[in-house]
């Protein structure tokens, strides 16, 4: 029978189980670890996940076990845990679980959910996102680094519209960069932006990306992923932890870094394990917190397909 415990969080009983459980066999990371850096990161990550619907990515067994995606806010759920109906064109609605607080997000840290990911819109306001997302994904030989090399070229494109933009590590191998708009926009619009974007780029860097997503089409170029700006898709959460061989966290990163990397062909810089995000947010606070605020208003299509003709 797994041992559990009750923990008390702002007046909140959470029962937690099996906290010395291993889930990263290569560090000898815990369950425990995990839940005690979700409780320590939340005032930042909760910024970032508060009213979103939110997609659990469960490994009960660890990062070398099965893992499943898990859309639908469990049965079982403590009543206090926020939820949210969301539209679904094959299963009707589903009920996504909302994580805004600390409490809830020690509540699935205990389910294993390694991995957070939102929707890039509201709750309330599920058909308008607030945020575009590009996730560049090198097709090998391509690495990281080829990775550094398209974001610091795609950021000064994105420039020329008058887009600030904001990179983080995916955890993994690539980069995601995000837009805010938080203006009245449509998943319609910053996709087909999104795509029209890619291309251009494609058109100006044959050699270097590719937006297509035929994984036969992407050795030794970097995928532009325009794909993710679509209601049915998430992408992970800044400052969540990915199932990686060590507990590696998708980190928001400055530009600066990014230039560095490319500047010295390091890229060991751009890889962080949790305890350093912790270490990383005591000292440069939320380096996307302006993601949350800046307002920006999102070129037409037209604009964009024209500039890529």
């Amino acid at each position: 029978m797994p041992r559990k415990e009750q923990v008390s969080i702002h007046g909140r009983t959470i029962t937690v189980s099996n906290l010395d459980k291993v889930l990263f066999p290569e560090t000898g990371t815990t369950k425990g670890d995990v839940i005690s850096y979700y409780i320590q990161i939340a005032p930042v990550i909760l910024r970032h996940l508060r009213d979103r619907p939110v997609t659990l990515k469960r490994y009960p067994e660890g990062v070398e076990g099965l893992s499943f995606f898990e859309k639908k806010c469990p049965s079982y759920r403590p009543g206090w845990v926020n939820t949210v109906h969301v539209p679904s064109e094959s299963k009707g609605d589903i009920l996504f679980c909302m994580l805004n607080d600390v409490e809830s997000l020690a509540w699935v840290a205990n389910l294993a959910a390694l991995e957070l990911h939102p929707q890039l819109a509201l709750g309330q306001s599920i058909e308008c996102p607030t945020w575009l997302v590009f996730d560049l994904d090198p097709g090998a030989p391509a690495t990281l680094l080829d990775c550094c090399h398209v974001a610091l070229e795609l950021r000064d494109l994105l420039k020329e519209f008058d887009l600030r933009s904001y990179p983080k590590t995916s955890g993994g191998k690539g980069l995601h960069f995000y837009i805010p708009l938080n203006t009245p926009v449509t998943y319609p619009q910053t996709k087909g932006f999104a795509h029209a974007v890619a291309q251009l780029f494609e058109k100006h860097y044959p050699d270097q990306a590719t937006s297509i997503m035929a994984k036969n089409r992407r050795g030794g170029k970097v995928f532009i992923d325009w794909s993710q700006n679509d209601q049915h898709k998430t992408t992970v959460s800044v400052y969540s932890m990915r199932a990686q061989s060590h507990p590696t966290v998708s980190t928001p990163v400055t530009w600066d870094e990014i230039q560095e990397a490319w500047d010295t062909r390091d890229t060991s810089g751009l890889i962080f394990e949790y305890p350093q995000v912790l270490e990383r947010v005591d000292n440069l606070g939320d380096l996307f917190s302006e993601v949350l605020t800046r307002k920006q208003i999102l070129p037409s299509i037209e604009q964009e397909q024209r500039r890529a003709s």
